[in-house]
């Protein structure tokens, strides 16, 4: 009898609205496969209804966004309402960006999960994301 292997933590990220930031976003893509996660990139300037359909097609475990815009408290509970109406409620909504204290912490009260900031190291976040994903 063959072990079977766990699946890898899939990760979907997301660059919503009109940011066309994404050279961070791309080196955490490469940092989170090197580190064994499954992990699809849709690109810049995604709505949430588009990202919430992608999650749901690509069968993912987190939802991972960055956001340079300043539109944090606007797009992380459009991004969290996307996800609830396609029925991804089990999805972990998490991300980062130049974001205050005070909005990490109303976001976090909605439900989104932690929040980096420019200078994580990568080992935090890979942490954060397999110990929320257990």
């Amino acid at each position: 009898m063959s072990k079977s292997r766990p699946h890898a933590i899939r990760v979907l990220f997301a660059k919503p609205g009109l940011d066309g930031h994404d050279r961070g976003v791309v080196v955490l893509v490469r940092g989170l496969r090197d580190a064994g996660m499954e992990v699809i990139y849709t690109g810049l300037h995604q709505t949430p209804q588009a990202i919430a359909r992608a999650a749901l097609q690509e069968d993912v475990d987190v939802v991972a966004v960055s956001v340079l815009s300043g539109a944090h408290l606007t797009i992380f509970p459009a991004i969290q309402r996307a996800l609830r109406h396609v029925g991804l409620t089990h999805v972990l909504l998490t991300g980062g960006g130049i974001i205050a204290e005070a909005d990490r912490q109303r976001l976090a009260r909605l439900g989104v999960g932690q929040l980096f900031g420019p200078g994580t190291s990568l080992t935090t976040i890979v942490s954060y994301i397999k110990h929320a994903v257990k």
